[in-house]
């Protein structure tokens, strides 16, 4: 633009300040464009957590690859069918977590949980080895095996592969330690009265954490091997062995009660109630040709005897399970 002669010219000066104003939003813009590759407020970053070994790096990976966020959130981030998965680790924990995420199709129960905490690197990551000390840690592990514990979820069962789970674990780790200042709001439920704004009711759950009987039933009015199938669907069996002959993680047991095992060693046994008892109580003392040793847990803390007996008179009863 040119001034008109005789008038008052501020044409310079207003370049002069547009010019100003430019160059300060460019100095702005790279000043933050350099403090981005600074350590942000001692916020946490991915590639500096682990898990048992593995790093969030990868698990954040996995739950890209399994699409979690198409029913989860990350700090409201993502869709809304499934809960917000930012604290998870934090308030539930490794156990219940190495419990759930294989066989995300049911609850873990306490026995299942308590099996995964007999490991040692899991006992590590959650600073605690007894499943007591660890419920009073992690009181969202409890709160979900009192409320949930051996019943169906709608989450799939997902194809994980080796070493995904723990992978995905260390993601959920790294998200439970980030400085979400504040964020999600506590929702306040006083005076609300629908059944899951009601406080956890007490629980008359035997030692084991688990139902000796069905729907309520007293325990002398079912038989042993209603009561073992029972035990062994909330103790996390099924997940590892068929009722019929085929192999999962371990051998089926569909006719094995009676059956000639060979054994790694090149020896032969009779899968009897002697066997079966050890092999629930110290897997390792005899390993079954075909199966490497430590994949099974040991039973024997988790289980009394008379419990023992009903899981292997249930396998007794699949004798002519083909």
């Amino acid at each position: 633009m040119s001034c008109k002669p005789g008038e008052p010219c501020e044409e310079g000066r207003k370049r002069h300040t547009a010019i100003g104003v430019l160059v300060l939003m460019a100095v702005i813009f790279i000043a933050l464009s350099l403090l981005s590759f600074l350590d942000s407020r001692g916020q946490v970053i991915p590639n500096t957590v682990t898990y048992a070994g593995h790093e969030a790096v990868q698990g954040k990976r996995v739950f890209q690859a399994y699409n979690c966020m198409g029913c989860h959130t990350i700090v409201g981030n993502g869709a809304y069918l499934g809960p917000d998965l930012t604290k998870l680790y934090a308030h539930a924990g490794p156990a219940w977590l190495e419990a759930f995420l294989p066989s995300a199709g049911s609850w873990p129960t306490k026995a299942i949980v308590q099996v995964q905490l007999q490991k040692s690197d899991i006992a590590s990551e959650a600073g605690v080895d007894t499943i007591e000390a660890y419920f009073r840690k992690y009181p969202a592990a409890e709160e979900r095996v009192l409320r949930r514990g051996g019943h169906s979820t709608i989450m799939p069962n997902l194809p994980f592969r080796e070493g995904e789970v723990r992978d995905l674990i260390a993601f959920l780790k790294y998200t439970s330690e980030m400085d979400t200042e504040g964020w999600p709001p506590v929702p306040k439920v006083a005076g609300l009265t629908f059944s899951h704004a009601r406080p956890m009711p007490a629980t008359s759950t035997p030692a084991s954490g688990i139902s000796t009987a069905p729907d309520n039933a007293p325990v002398a009015s079912i038989s042993p091997e209603v009561l073992g199938a029972k035990l062994a669907q909330d103790n996390g069996c099924m997940a590892c062995h068929a009722t019929d002959k085929s192999t999962r993680v371990g051998p089926g047991w569909g006719g094995l009660y009676g059956s000639t095992v060979e054994l790694a060693d090149g020896s032969k046994v009779t899968a009897d109630n002697t066997y079966l008892t050890e092999a629930i109580t110290a897997p390792d003392a005899q390993i079954a040709a075909g199966f490497p040793a430590g994949m099974m847990p040991s039973y024997a803390n988790i289980l009394d005897a008379g419990q023992i007996e009903a899981i292997v008179a249930y396998i007794r009863s699949l004798e002519g399970e083909k």
